[in-house]
């Protein structure tokens, strides 16, 4: 049965490739995108999830398009790396806001029509950083760690609906957002990773299609970690 998946921050990354392994299964699929255009064969409407009312206008397209929206893989995400004595404020407001706030808001907004449809998929998009910290990046290790608790109580609320939450946590990917992890940073990761290797957004999507199938239908307040085994025991 076609389904309705809608992924924020798809017009790029992993987030790209997660839209793309949905549409090849056969489902209807809507991204959210802050600039550009939409991917080819891709519904894509323009939203900044910091923004309620964009955000509210985004899933109303979308619902409008295709129907009531039964997956939703909160991918939209953004860093502003510093270090803390130097960070702006508004800086870290963003990033917590897009990252965090943002994945709350959509999950928020989707959860309604999937409470009616007593069906529901939602899986956030996390870090492995959100567990080992980054020099630098306070503010967005802040934000993936705070997706744990609010994926948890997500599925505690939502569960009793048939509505599963969970949470992938990917480590080192292929994306454009690595570029800026310096030689030395990137070695040291590696170092850390037991498969001592990148990972692909492919690999990614694999998980997060898994987490919408009926394979993982007993699946919830999950964090799947998908980074060759970087931060094993977190």
């Amino acid at each position: 049965m076609s389904r309705t998946v809608l992924v924020t921050g798809g017009n790029r990354g992993i987030g790209l490739t997660i839209a793309r392994s949905f549409a090849e299964n056969g489902d209807k699929v809507a991204i959210t995108h802050r600039s550009g255009e939409a991917p080819e064969g891709l519904f894509g409407v323009r939203c900044d999830v910091r923004d309620p009312e964009a955000a509210r206008r985004a899933v109303n397209e979308v619902e409008a398009q295709y129907g009531p929206v039964g997956v939703l893989v909160a991918n939209a995400g953004i860093t502003r790396d510093a270090l803390a004595p130097t960070m702006r404020e508004e800086d870290f407001e963003d990033v917590i806001g897009t990252n965090l706030v943002g994945s709350f808001r959509m999950a928020r907004l989707v959860s309604r029509s999937m409470i009616s449809a007593k069906w529901g998929r939602i899986v956030f998009i996390s870090s492995i950083m959100g567990f080992l910290g980054s020099p630098g990046q306070s503010n967005y290790a802040a934000s993936k760690s705070g997706m744990l608790g609010l994926t948890r109580s997500l599925a505690w609320e939502l569960g009793s609906r048939n509505i599963t939450v969970n949470m992938v946590t990917p480590g080192l990917i292929e994306t454009e957002m690595i570029q800026a992890v310096t030689d030395k940073r990137r070695a040291q990761l590696l170092s850390q990773t037991p498969l001592r290797r990148t990972g692909t957004p492919q690999e990614v999507a694999d998980v997060v299609t898994f987490l919408a199938g009926d394979g993982a239908a007993y699946v919830t307040g999950a964090a799947l970690p998908v980074g060759g085994g970087i931060g094993m025991g977190q």
